[in-house]
Parts: C-alpha cells; structure tokens; sequence
C-alpha cells in the first residue's frame, strides 16, 4: 500500500482503540460521579455514540478489506501489546459495535426503572470496551487479558441485583464457568506458542505445516470459547445469568457477548491453528448438533421468557457450530468453494441472532417493566395493555 493509505489504516485501527478509551473513561466517570445521578444522565448516551463509532469504523475496515497492525507498549514488558483489524475482526467488531449502541439507546430509557443504577452503570461501558479488545487482540496475552476483563465486568453486572433470590448463585455459576473457560484458552495459546514462546498471532501463523498439538489445542479452544458462548454441556450459566441481569444487559450478553466467543475460536481454528484435518470437524458437528438439539428441547419446557430466550440462544449457537463444522470439513477436504458457503452461512447467523436476541431481550424488558411478570402463563393479552 501508499503511505497514505498505511496512514488511513493506522488511523481507522487508533480510532477504534481510542474509542475503547473513551468506554473506559466514561466508566471511570460513573464511578467517580457514582453517588449522584450524573451517571444516568450521560453513561448510555455516550455509550450508544462511541457504539456507533465503533460499528462504523469496523464496517469502513470491512468494506475496504485492508489488515491494519499497531503495537503499543502495554502489556508484557519489552513487547507490548499487540493489535490487529482485519475482515474477521471487523465483522465482529460492528457487531459488538451497533450491538452496542442499540442496547445503550434502549437503556437510556429502560435505565430510568432500574432499581440499582450505581451496580450497572460503572460497569457498562467497561463491559463494551472489554469485549472490543477482545475482537481487537494481536496477541495471545492482550487477548486473554481482556477475555478476563470481558468477563468480570459481566459478573458484576449479572450481580447488579444480587438481592432478589437465586441471584448470587447464578453470578456464582457464571464466575467458576468463566474461570474455567479462561484457563482452558490460557492452556490452547501456551501450546499454541510453543518452546519458542511467541505469544504474537504473527509468529504463531508463521509455524510452517501447522502445529504438532493442533488436535489438543482445537479441544481446549472449543471449551474455552463454547463455555462463553454456550455449548453443551458448558452452558449451565446461560439460563442462569440471562434472567438475573438487566434486561439490555442480558441482550449484550446472548446476542453480543456470545459472538465474541465465536469469533475467538474462528480465530484459532481457521486462522492460527494452520491447515485443518477432517476429524476436527466431528468435534465441532457433534458438539453443535447436540447444543442445538437440547437448546431447543430446554426451550420448549420453559415458562420464564427470559429463561426461554436464554436457552434459545443455546440452540443458535449450535446452528452456528454446525456451520463451523462443516466449514472445517470442507477446507480440509479441498473444496474452498463449500468451505467459503458454510462460513458465510455461519457468519450471516452470527448477524442474524445478534440482531433478532437482542430484539427479543430489549422486549422482554419492556413487558417485565411494564407488568413485573415473566411467567409466560401469566402474560395473556398484551395485545391490549401494551398495543405499541
């Protein structure tokens, strides 16, 4: 490329991570100003317009389809932290992105109602930039770090309403499943880097023929990653943590955070695992057909909505793997052509659910506000007390 267009890359790529700065620094704001009502007035309008940077940014990388690299010195003394946009990421970042700021603009009015802003409102923004670096990582530590960083701001907004009952074990559960998630990915990278220890994605896509350990290290990136997102039998938390978090929080987490865990693990399987083998694909089928399966048969029981959409997230993550699946089945196998249907199908569902769960989440927020009752046997006719 020119040098302007290297300028308009490292531009489009800053941007991005001083937009991840301004979240911080509205969470900041929240805590500082967190006995008075200030936070109210400005966290969730900032929110949806740094979201909405965000997604634009990520689309405008998308469109361009350029790879953009900066490294700051963060992170690991001497090495810094690493930074990478490229289509992959960029997809997933205007998810995040827009998802974002749709939650935010639902909030700004939904917020008015909760009962404990001062347990939300610090934590929200940081939640966002959390799971923006995470799509953003060029590095095994920066990737982890804020994959844990990601995880805790979720907790303490899952624990908002730690008083209403079977609160506290949910965000109990959702914290042991969080854990283990992360050391399962924590051990994927440290087989990944190798005797050598190049913990940069560069270096670990450099290793020519792929990895001797790649079969372990699918293994363990599919449980790190499918314990976030929700793949049986590592979904335990979803139908817990799903109806103790605030409504828009709890569309961030089905619609938005879930992607995020999908997009971790296309970037290690497609990306920095090397060339495939056929088996990875049973792990992947077997794994998806059975999420999607039990997904649907745990929702069909439910009579919580918020439960019934959690647990309906459970069965389109499963539709997801099975995309990924077959995708791994087809590149292994030489048919690029499958291959590229097979993710594209699974990359339009990641969009797809991203967009209708959080819908579903922003109204199941509405009606429990509006008539406190998530019971579905006790919501009949709607239609008339809440025609709009």
């Amino acid at each position: 490329p020119s040098n302007a267009d290297t300028r308009m890359n490292i531009s489009v790529l800053s941007a991005a991570i001083w937009s991840i700065v301004a979240l911080l620094a509205v969470s900041g704001g929240a805590v500082v100003c967190v006995r008075t009502r200030a936070p109210q007035l400005f966290v969730y309008p900032l929110c949806s317009a740094i979201g909405a940077v965000i997604g634009a940014l990520a689309l405008w990388s998308l469109l361009q389809g350029r790879v953009e690299t900066l490294v700051l010195p963060l992170g690991v003394p001497w090495i810094g932290s690493h930074f990478r946009l490229d289509a992959l990421a960029a997809l997933f970042l205007a998810i995040v992105g827009f998802g974002g700021c749709a939650a935010s603009v639902y909030a700004i009015g939904y917020g008015r109602h909760e009962p404990s802003p001062a347990r939300v409102l610090p934590f929200y923004p940081a939640f966002l930039a959390g799971m923006s670096l995470v799509i953003l990582s060029g590095d095994a530590f920066t990737f982890l770090v804020s994959w844990e960083f990601m995880s805790l701001m979720s907790w303490a907004l899952v624990m908002a309403h730690h008083k209403e009952p079977g609160n506290t074990f949910a965000g109990y559960v959702y914290l042991v499943m969080a854990s283990f998630g992360t050391l399962a990915l924590l051990l994927a990278f440290g087989l990944l880097a190798g005797p050598q220890g190049h913990y940069d994605f560069e270096s670990i896509r450099a290793v020519v023929g792929g990895h001797p350990l790649a079969g372990l290290v699918l293994i363990l990136a599919l449980i790190g990653t499918g314990s976030k997102a929700g793949l049986v039998p590592l979904h335990v938390w979803l139908p817990l943590a799903h109806p103790a978090a605030p409504s828009h929080v709890s569309a961030l987490m089905s619609g938005i955070m879930t992607k995020v865990a999908i997009y971790g693990f296309i970037r290690i399987a497609f990306d920095l695992l090397g060339p495939p083998q056929w088996w990875w694909s049973i792990a992947l089928l077997t794994a998806g057909a059975i999420t999607a399966v039990m997904g649907l048969l745990y929702a069909i029981l439910q009579n919580d909505l918020k439960r019934l959409l959690a647990y309906s997230t459970v069965e389109n993550i499963g539709i997801i793997f099975l995309g990924l699946g077959l995708a791994l089945a087809f590149k292994a196998n030489g048919l690029a052509e499958a291959a590229a249907l097979a993710m594209t199908a699974t990359l339009l569902h990641a969009v797809n659910h991203a967009t209708f769960k959080s819908l579903l989440f922003f109204g199941a927020g509405s009606v429990l506000t509006a008539t406190g009752e998530r019971n579905l046997d006790a919501l009949g006719g709607l239609i008339h007390r809440m025609p709009v």
